[in-house]
């Protein structure tokens, strides 16, 4: 028999015996090797396992909540408004919460459910009283309402030339005109009349000396208070030239109008003197007007002079259209 080397192990089958005084370990028992089969099933998971994973995306990390902020409180429901005519709480105003900025201007007091049918009838007397002070204050000043003008007793004419009264006048014109021009309008909502006479001083002269125009305005849908006011008023606002006197004795309001461009010669110019009152819804204007030239021999009248006599036949010619 050959000898063994050191460093080989002896066979399985011829095993040595330990000494005596050795510790022996227990020899583990192998696991029992795989079958060729199980081996293959396994390599097949391992490499269907391996597919996935590289098939299927990285997982994704998880998100970080993030903290929500604290609740809104509530808005406060706003009511709706009010329909106009009607009492009710200020906008925004809730009902069993006092108002901000005190009691509104004009809102009632809550009631108390004591006393409420006497301040209904207080409530109802002062509306009254109210309501009958701006009635009272609304026909004094604008005068009388509906369809019944104040015509302070003036009648409309057809002929407004025979009521026409210029006896002060003809104290310089004493020639009378025998076809004076005429005309009128009657409508439902203003009446006129008019009427215009040539003055003479004698027969003897070929053309008029001297002009008079009369105009009578009956409104009868309208007061005419503000705008006759306006227009004679502020005559020289519109007209160089003109002089402008309230007068009074004469309806409700009056003005005379005068005007002189004859420098005080009398040989050259014109002079004007104009009448207008109102009298209710009733407006009337006498005027009279000449120019120099017209008086061949003479210088026409002073306009001091002129004036009286419009004043007086103004009077007579009023009265006239009133009474008849």
């Amino acid at each position: 028999m050959q000898d063994r080397p050191d460093d080989v192990p002896a066979q399985p089958g011829a095993p040595t015996s330990p000494p005596a005084d050795a510790t022996v370990p227990a020899t583990p028992v192998p696991a029992p090797a795989p079958s060729a089969q199980a081996q293959a099933q396994q390599a097949q998971a391992q490499t269907q396992a391996q597919a996935q994973a590289e098939q299927l995306p990285a997982p994704r990390p998880e998100p970080v909540p993030t903290p929500l902020p604290a609740a809104a409180p509530a808005p406060t429901p706003t009511p709706a408004p009010t329909p106009a005519g009607n009492y009710g709480p200020p906008p925004g105003y809730l009902p069993g919460r006092p108002y901000p900025y005190g009691q509104p201007p004009g809102f009632p007091q809550p009631s108390t459910g004591r006393g409420n049918a006497g301040r209904a009838v207080l409530w109802a007397t002062v509306g009254a009283l109210v309501a009958s002070a701006l009635w009272a204050a609304g026909v004094f000043v604008l005068g009388p309402l509906g369809d019944k003008p104040d015509l302070a007793g003036y009648q409309a004419k057809s002929n407004l030339c025979s009521a026409v009264d210029y006896s002060a006048l003809r104290t310089e014109y004493t020639e009378e005109d025998t076809s004076p021009t005429h005309n009128s309008l009657k409508h439902k909502a203003i009446d006129q009349s008019y009427c215009s006479i040539s003055l003479k001083t004698a027969s003897s002269s070929s053309y008029a000396d001297a002009y008079l125009s009369v105009e009578m305005d009956l409104h009868k849908k309208t007061d005419p208070s503000p705008e006759f006011t306006a227009v004679w008023s502020a005559y020289g606002q519109r007209y160089e030239g003109y002089d402008v006197e309230k007068v009074s004795g004469f309806g409700d309001e009056a003005y005379l109008v005068t005007e002189d461009t004859t420098s005080g010669t009398g040989t050259a110019g014109s002079r004007a003197v104009i009448l207008a009152v109102r009298d209710g819804w009733m407006t009337y204007q006498m005027s009279w007007s000449t120019y120099s030239s017209s008086y061949a021999t003479t210088t026409p009248p002073e306009i001091g002079d002129v004036s009286r006599w419009v004043k007086t036949d103004t009077r007579s010619t009023l009265e006239n259209l009133r009474s008849d």
